[in-house]
């Protein structure tokens, strides 16, 4: 701002000084002498502007008029649109209706802002006169900016007639020495002027560069190492591999509490029971460039849903590479609406991407195990540094509610009946929190009604089970089972497509129902061990499920064994043939080490080859 008033500045003075030299050089040569009763205002029409309506800011118009008129004034219009706002610079006589209204209090020398209601409708209108470029510094005065509106038909009480042009009070013949010898005397100090001027503003612009590389140093020193997040650093941001979460960078260094960022929202990209999901621009404030966000908006009504979501999110211990990188949260009055800005993942979410692709047993892998380290990371009460975590349950884990990354592993979103097993919560507490979830996906003990709230680890269960049913979904998809269908979600055409909970009581409690595993997913070593473990995680009784840490240790090993059997083969043909040959795993109805299937599937094997 300093900048700009310097350089409006000298712009002025060197304007007046080339006019008063246009009035010499008339003056000598016996011409008409210059009309000093014109007034001198910025005039560039209608055109884009970075003012937002408060405080004090200059219209950076570059065109400067002198009116036609010797009555005219200069006079600034701001108005507000959809896309931003626009400022209008022009001449005007006071005595002519402007946009439907008539202007007054422009006698003074500085642009004051006031809100009028024009025939385009509610704009911001200020008019002065007696010094030249008047309306380029607009004055936004917030405590007193409306204006009562004056009809084009009535003149103002307080308005006075512009004070006529007299010829006789410009006499430049006995003036003109003492003007030459005024200009003289003042050009070495209008000289030292520009220079100090120009010193002053290479020092403000190289300072803020300056600031700026200070500042991106910064964020390069916090960003993790490989090895995992820094947790003695508390503002450490945690960027992916693949660069899906590097927008983080730039809207973590805003100041949200004072504006809202510059997000522009492009498509519809999903739409839930509380909020739709949009794909949006994230503008640089300076540059041209923009990054991919989305932006999950919520209607004034579901302010409850927002505020739980946005809880969970702003704690920083939820950061994981398997859980959606979250930028801020703000609340937009104007369209009265609440949003959450997060990452954007451009292959959707998990049940559309099984819908149109089948996955290999390379990709069952990746999207089963971080799911289960995902999950694991919500659950745990520490973190990978060891110190302590407040353990955190989704409560509505399903295929929509989990999104594929750009390197095909799964982070999980939709936080908004998730909650914090604080040590603090009470029974009651935790009894409030209700029948929560989608029928579907819901555990037998959350359907009917005989959650366990004296112990919390009862809440983590019906996640671990809500788990299984979609790594369900996952397997179901891979070429590795042999003949793959299309694609279905838990208990397929056994429920109607949005069950409720009265029927899912009847399918899961009174029949005992589980989603089928044929026999043909047996065959493959890799896809046995995985139904093993989906077996144990959906048991109809919670003590007996798998933690999810230990489904996340045990697809890991999953993943070494067969590594090291892959490395003892002699060449990949071999491996492939091995893993297509029928092989009868009795899946335990009780929790199993990963060696002991291992081990039960290489005797099988060896017997198989001796025949």
């Amino acid at each position: 701002m300093q900048g700009q008033r310097c350089s409006s500045s000298l712009r002025r003075t060197l304007l007046s000084i080339g006019l008063l030299l246009a009035q010499l050089e008339l003056g000598t040569a016996g011409a008409m002498p210059f009309n000093i009763g014109h007034q001198l205002c910025m005039f560039c029409d209608l055109r884009p502007s970075l003012c937002n309506g408060t405080g004090t800011c200059f219209t950076k118009c570059t065109i400067s008029s002198t009116c036609a008129d010797a009555n005219e004034i200069c006079v600034t219009i701001w108005r507000k649109n959809e896309t931003g706002f626009s400022l209008e610079t022009l001449c005007h006589d006071p005595v002519l209706p402007l946009y439907g209204i008539l202007l007054d209090d422009y006698n003074s020398t500085t642009c004051v802002m006031k809100e009028r209601n024009l025939t385009s409708g509610m704009a911001y209108v200020c008019s002065c006169s007696n010094e030249d470029e008047c309306n380029d510094n607009l004055l936004f005065n917030t405590t007193n900016s409306r204006h009562p509106v004056t009809d084009a038909g009535q003149q103002p009480q307080n308005r006075t007639e512009p004070p006529p042009c007299s010829t006789s009070a410009v006499n430049p013949t006995p003036e003109v020495p003492l003007m030459s010898t005024i200009l003289v005397s003042l050009l070495p100090l209008l000289v030292t002027g520009i220079v100090v001027a120009g010193m002053f503003h290479w020092y403000l612009v190289n300072r803020r560069r300056q600031l700026s590389q200070e500042w991106e140093n910064k964020l390069k020193l916090r960003k993790p190492k490989a090895s995992g997040l820094d947790c003695s650093d508390p503002c450490a941001i945690m960027v992916d591999d693949d660069g899906s979460d590097s927008s983080s960078t730039h809207a973590n260094s805003l100041n949200h509490n004072t504006e809202p960022l510059p997000i522009e929202l492009d498509l519809l990209v999903g739409k839930g029971r509380f909020a739709q999901v949009y794909k949006a621009k994230l503008k640089h404030t300076t540059s041209n460039q923009f990054e991919t966000v989305a932006v999950k908006i919520f209607p004034y009504e579901e302010y409850a849903s927002w505020k739980n979501e946005k809880d969970i999110f702003s704690n920083t211990d939820l950061r994981h590479e398997n859980v959606l990188h979250f930028l801020t949260a703000e609340e937009r009055k104007v369209e009265k609406q609440y949003w959450l800005i997060t990452a954007f993942q451009p292959r959707g979410n998990l049940q559309e991407y099984l819908t149109h692709h089948v996955i290999s047993w390379e990709e069952l892998q990746v999207l089963s195990s971080s799911l289960a380290q995902g999950v694991a990371h919500l659950h745990s009460d520490r973190l990978p540094c060891g110190r302590p975590k407040v353990p955190i349950v989704h409560r509505d884990l399903k295929s929509s509610n989990i999104l594929v990354k750009n390197n095909l592993t799964c982070c999980l979103c939709d936080f908004g009946l998730a909650l914090c097993l604080d040590s603090n919560l009470t029974v009651d507490d935790l009894a409030n929190s209700g029948q929560v979830g989608t029928a579907r996906y819901m555990a037998p003990e959350v359907l009917e009604a005989r959650l366990n709230l004296e112990n919390i680890e009862s809440f983590k269960q019906t996640d671990i089970y809500s788990m299984a049913l979609v790594l369900w979904e996952i397997t179901s998809r891979c070429k590795a089972i042999g003949e793959v269908k299309a694609y279905e979600p838990a208990f397929g055409s056994k429920v109607r497509e949005h069950p409720c909970v009265e029927s899912m009581k009847d399918n899961v409690l009174r029949d005992r129902g589980r989603p089928e595993i044929p026999d043909s997913w047996l065959r493959h070593q890799g896809v046995a061990v995985i139904c093993a473990t989906m077996k144990e995680c959906w048991d109809h009784d919670p003590e007996a499920r798998l933690t999810a840490h230990c489904v996340a240790e045990r697809l890991s090993e999953m993943e070494d064994e067969l590594d090291k059997l892959s490395s003892r083969s002699s060449s990949a043909e071999k491996i492939l043939e091995e893993l297509k040959i029928p092989i009868a795993v009795d899946i335990p109805a009780k929790e199993v080490k990963i060696s002991e299937i291992q081990n039960i599937i290489a005797v099988d094997s060896s017997v198989s080859d001796k025949k």
